[in-house]
């Protein structure tokens, strides 16, 4: 008969371990492996091969158990039927599953976070169902095998929470801080106290309504795709999360719009002037570029806290883990020691080989049967512990938000004046952050309570089970042994005195063990906190990026405008700057979001390599000595976590590639809503501008005085035709000589800035060009370069000739609209001179007083005309590549001959009278 005590150890034994089993590749269980299984007989004396040769079994997906020894099945299958889950579900078993019970085997291939998969199971990995949690203590009582899952999407989820908060905030403080303004005017009798009333009323109403909007969208965006309440998938989440982020950008985008609305409305119904109403744009602007830098110092802060707390309950959660997992362990190591008494006892023919069996049966039977009750009993109890918890937690938190709420309104109707803006902001800015630590300090300290909590319950459950086993085992040696065999009762307490001391080395064993388990573990946690610090620097880096390259772009826009006032373009870079803030918060958000769902996707994996490496490492540990077989496997395991490493690797730079490129296309969305918005703001300012010269310019004309000058001329006796005739004749020769002179100096002008040009472009790129050949020089001598890093030279050559190109193409240009811009200037000033001195002549002609008032001021030529004029003077040259129009800046000077000449009288015999011939040389002189 057969000696299979062993094998039926053997099968308790895989039953913990049978996710391990199934690392190898999705090969079908052939019959060859059943064949090396039925050759074994003997018990393996190595612990190397027996692991090696578990890994090559793969038990098909659909066996729902497997059966012990003497041919039963496991008998908590028949008395705990499992209810019926959602296909590609994580199903939540009993406590007992964990605890080594035989149902174990019951877990399907897809429901295995140790397995690795192929390739073509990535798919089927991001459909698959993980249990969906609101907190943490949740956790702890679940029997999902994606633990990691749950616990980076609670990380997600306070991330949104933190974000749903600065928001908040944001809106808060643009409402006070307006409020504040509007409250300056009222005081100033500016406004109406109704008018003050009814713009906050309209604000408020309004952001309301924004925020109603985006709560709609997020739910529906919550709801949208979720079959089940209770489990979610990876790539429901990831798509809510895309969809999230695009909800919160365009509430971004339609709040910045209020919020210059609001700006508009309430200065023009305060009819202030254009001065006075960029001020106050400037004041508020600046105001809020400070509400977004303590948002953004408080997001960074916040992020790297709750992504530290994450890494915390992963060493709960393992604390808990490592406990389960013991009890098991242990119980089937007291059983294999008394297997071993037992064998003992067959080779001296004091036991059959059927009596030991039996025993043996018996004793497994009773035994997990015992520890089964004894872990639904714990289950329930860590349940009901944990609901209890929350319960309280929630109170907690509910009086906490109305003592926030109570001392936020509290600071909110005290009444701040403008100059107290930036105190007012930053106590707002103190209370809801003390708020938000202390609702923190309350979730972390009930955590680690909820979780010693739960860990004395199984150290009470491990309690139990060892005081379990020990009865059972003395019930065996005193009360059944003396019975079933010829041993005396003193020979049965020996036995059980020697099996107590070969627990001993055992149990060390075990505890350097779950010793060494536990730094392996703190190994890779300190390995994923260094990539997170990695990712936190990427992404410094990239703000820093395109926050240099947005100011660059701004600032070059505005260079060439030119014309607005210093006011002015600081209210622009101050706009930019503002929106760019609140787009790279956004962005720095969207990215740690990120990186959490790339590393849900890749916990699969790093998890299923994580437990080879540490069931190689513990093998490798526990067995010094080795043979020639046990070395070849040995290499071939590690030879089989190189492969699984590199692979992982593959996967890694797969998933971060995808996620760079999504996040590349929502920078650009996010980009084109800050170029939108800026093109409407420098479209508004160039209006105002435009709306200010031209008010400027009607002021100065004296078109009324020209109207008096007109009649009085027409009706006037001492104006005759001869003397009109010479006062116009001399008036147009001068206007020509003033259009020659214009004329000449632009054509010398062009002609000077083409040669000094083509100079200038000569020299830089002859600088240029030793500059790049000099460090493309040094690339190339470089022996370690890459083709990558040469490929990067050449094409840092080309962009950098290329901007060089643009640089001078636009400084040329804009020199010559410098220069065309001060000769423009001085054509107005002569021709208003002219103007002037034929109004002057005319009025004395004509014996009309001139208004008392100072002769209108010349103005004065940019800053530049002067430098311009003098580097004129350096290049003579080449012929000018353009010609404009001669007479782009001359105004129509007949304002006053052409009014002359409709109202002239005509005589009443049909006659000519000295006026009449007056208005027939008026109009002949004017078509000219």
């Amino acid at each position: 008969q057969k000696d299979d005590s062993q094998g039926l150890l053997e099968s308790f034994n895989t039953d913990e371990k049978e996710q391990r089993l199934m690392k190898s590749k999705a090969e079908p269980y052939t019959s060859k492996e059943e064949m090396v299984l039925e050759e074994i007989e003997s018990p393996l004396n190595s612990n190397i091969a027996a692991f090696a040769l578990k890994a090559k079994v793969i038990y098909p997906i659909n066996q729902k158990f497997r059966p012990l020894a003497d041919g039963s099945s496991n008998p908590s299958l028949h008395e705990n039927p499992k209810q019926a889950v959602l296909p590609n579900q994580v199903v939540e078993t009993s406590m007992s599953g964990s605890l080594g019970s035989l149902s174990q085997g019951d877990k399907e291939d897809c429901s295995s976070s140790t397995t690795i998969h192929s390739t073509t199971s990535d798919d089927r990995f991001q459909a698959r169902a993980f249990l969906k949690v609101a907190t943490f203590p949740e956790v702890l009582t679940c029997e999902s095998f994606d633990v990691k899952l749950c616990l980076c999407s609670l990380t997600l989820k306070d991330l949104k929470l933190l974000d749903t908060e600065l928001r908040k905030e944001k809106h808060v403080m643009f409402i006070q801080v307006f409020k504040i303004y509007l409250t300056d005017f009222h005081r100033k009798k500016k406004i109406t106290d109704g008018l003050l009333k009814k713009i906050l009323l309209n604000q408020e109403n309004d952001f309301e309504e924004l925020q109603k909007q985006l709560d709609s969208r997020l739910q529906n965006t919550e709801t949208s795709g979720a079959h089940n309440s209770e489990f979610q998938t990876l790539e429901d989440l990831e798509r809510r999360e895309r969809e999230y982020s695009e909800h919160v950008i365009d509430n971004m985008e339609a709040f910045w719009k209020q919020t210059d609305k609001a700006q508009q409305d309430f200065l023009d119904q305060s009819k202030c002037s254009s001065a006075k109403a960029t001020k106050i744009m400037m004041d508020l602007t600046e105001k809020m570029i400070a509400v977004e830098s303590l948002l953004t110092k408080s997001q960074d802060l916040q992020a790297m806290d709750i992504q530290e707390r994450l890494f915390n309950w992963e060493l709960m959660v393992k604390m808990i883990e490592s406990l389960k997992s013991s009890i098991p362990e242990e119980c089937k190591g007291r059983l294999n020691t008394v297997s071993n008494i037992l064998d003992h006892l067959t080779v001296k023919n004091n036991l059959s080989v059927r009596q030991k069996e039996e025993l043996l049966t018996d004793l497994h039977k009773a035994f997990w049967e015992q520890l089964a009750h004894y872990s639904n009993e714990c289950s329930q109890q860590s349940k009901d512990l944990i609901s209890k918890r929350l319960e309280c937690r929630a109170k907690k938190k509910e009086e906490f938000k109305r003592r926030r709420e109570a001392e936020q309104e509290s600071l909110l109707s005290k009444n701040f004046l403008i100059g107290d803006v930036h105190n007012f902001l930053k106590a707002y800015h103190e209370l809801i952050e003390k708020h938000w630590q202390a609702e923190w300090d309350l979730e972390e300290e009930d955590d680690c309570e909820s979780t010693e909590a739960v860990a004395n319950l199984y150290k009470e459950l491990y309690s139990k089970a060892s005081h379990a086993l020990a009865e059972l085992v003395t019930e065996l040696f005193l009360q059944t042994l003396p019975m079933v065999t010829n041993l005396s009762v003193r020979e049965c307490e020996l036995l059980k005195e020697e099996w107590q001391e070969n627990l001993l080395p055992q149990l060390e064993k075990w505890e350097n063990h779950r010793q060494r388990r536990w730094k392996l573990f703190q190994e890779q946690l300190l390995q994923e906190k260094e990539l997170w610090m990695m990712e936190y620097a990427l992404s410094a880096v990239m703000q820093k990026h395109l926050s240099e390259k947005q100011e660059k772009i701004i600032q070059g826009v505005v260079s060439r405008l030119g014309c607005l006032s210093d006011e002015s373009v600081s209210y622009i870079l101050q706009k930019h700057r503002l929106l760019l803030c609140s787009v790279l918060r956004r962005i720095t958000f969207r990215r740690v979001g990120m990186a959490a769902l790339a590393h849900m996707r890749l916990s699969r994996k790093k998890s299923s390599l994580q437990e080879l490496r540490e069931q190689h490492t513990l093998q490798k540990g526990s067995s010094l000595c080795q043979d020639e077989d046990q070395w070849q496997l040995q290499k071939a395991v590690e030879s089989h976590i190189l492969e699984e490493e590199e692979k992982l690797e593959e996967e890694t730079q797969e998933t971060h590639l995808e996620f760079h490129q999504q996040l590349v296309t929502e920078i650009q969305e996010a980009l084109q809503f800050l170029q939108q918005h800026m093109e409407q703001v420098i479209g508004q300012t160039l209006l105002q501008y435009a709306r200010g010269e031209a008010e400027k310019k009607s002021s100065d004309d004296g078109q009324d005085f020209k109207e008096r000058l007109v009649e009085s001329a027409v009706e006037s006796v001492y104006g005759t035709s001869n003397n009109i005739n010479r006062l116009v004749q001399n008036y147009y020769q001068q206007l020509g000589k003033i259009t020659e002179g214009y004329e000449g100096k632009k054509l010398q002008h062009l002609k000077s800035l083409q040669g000094e040009g083509n100079e200038r472009i000569r020299l830089k790129n002859k600088e240029n060009e030793l500059a790049l050949k000099e460090k493309h020089t040094k690339g190339l001598l470089n022996v370690s370069s890459s083709v990558h890093q040469r490929i990067m030279l050449q094409q840092n050559k080309i962009l950098a000739q290329f901007e060089l190109q643009q640089q001078i193409r636009l400084e040329s240009l804009k020199e010559k609209l410098l220069g065309l811009h001060c000769l423009g200037t001085e054509l107005e000033n002569q021709l208003r001179e002219a103007e002037q001195d034929f109004v002057s002549e005319l009025a004395v002609l004509t014996r009309v007083p001139l208004p008392m008032k100072k002769k209108p001021s010349k103005r004065s030529k940019p800053a530049g005309c002067e430098k311009a004029n003098s580097k004129r003077q350096t290049f003579q040259s080449p012929k000018p590549t353009e010609k404009d129009g001669s007479h782009e800046y001359i105004q129509e000077p007949h304002g006053i001959t052409s009014g002359l000449c409709r109202e002239m009288p005509q005589s009443s015999h049909g006659g000519e009278t000295e006026p009449r011939k007056n208005s027939k040389m008026l109009k002949k002189k004017g078509s000219r």
